[in-house]
């Protein structure tokens, strides 16, 4: 009996070392699967390479890049365009022609167009009248050489006085004013043909001598008219009333 029984656990043994020999050949033997799982699920929801934050709303590194490239391209984009405009306007500001009073589009002749013209004899000097002309546009012009002078329907033009001619052209703001004196008549009586003048025309000339310089004025005179005679002579345009009233 008892060599029987060693028998039959001596073929249990072998039986069941054959059964774990097959088990680990097909690969179908117990495995600790717990220890490879969670592994394989880290791999397939957070790539190695891509860590999360934990938030969950994809805010990782790859969205603060696009974030930050966005970012900079409008700002950019916005900067260039607000500098551009700027930039503009203030070249525009800084190289536009209508600025100084040397500039030919800001300055024009001073006519009976532009200006208001009046002409009183004053008391002194005597036998003196002043001529005033006021500009009332809204350019600077100028009064070059001297006025032309003509009392009614006379046939001939008095003559300047050329120690009164000024270095430079007399030149007005808009609301600004210039002079010129006149002496109608010798005081000593020696100028002849002398005549009482009622209407008076003053003729302005342009940038050549004797030349045209647009409408001419005709101030008012005073009732009893003026009287003047062949020793008839004008100033130049003087920028002060004191200097027209010199000669």
């Amino acid at each position: 009996m008892r060599s029987s029984r060693l028998r039959l656990l001596a073929a249990a043994g072998i039986t069941l070392a054959t059964l774990a020999l097959t088990a680990c050949e097909d690969g179908t033997g117990t495995q600790d699967e717990g220890a490879g799982a969670p592994t394989a699920t880290a791999t397939a929801d957070t790539p190695a390479d891509s860590p999360s934050d934990g938030t969950g709303s994809g805010s990782g590194p790859g969205s603060d890049k696009s974030s930050e490239s966005g970012g900079g391209k409008d700002g950019s984009k916005d900067g260039g365009k607000d500098e551009g405009a700027d930039g503009g306007k203030d070249t525009d500001g800084g190289t536009g022609t209508s600025g100084g009073s040397d500039d030919p589009q800001r300055r024009v002749a001073c006519n009976g167009s532009n200006t208001t013209v009046t002409a009183r004899p004053v008391p002194r000097p005597l036998n003196h009248m002043l001529i005033t002309v006021r500009n009332t546009g809204s350019k600077l012009c100028d009064l070059t050489y001297y006025p032309v002078l003509r009392f009614d329907e006379m046939q001939w033009v008095p003559q300047p006085v050329e120690e009164s001619k000024p270095q430079a052209v007399v030149s007005l703001n808009p609301g600004e004013s210039a002079y010129a004196g006149v002496l109608l008549s010798a005081a000593d009586g020696s100028g002849d043909g002398g005549t009482t003048g009622h209407k008076l025309t003053v003729g302005f000339q342009g940038r050549t001598p004797n030349s045209n310089g647009g409408p001419s004025a005709i101030p008012s005179l005073p009732a009893k008219g003026v009287y003047y005679d062949s020793s008839l002579t004008v100033t130049y345009w003087q920028q002060s009333m004191d200097d027209a009233l010199t000669y």
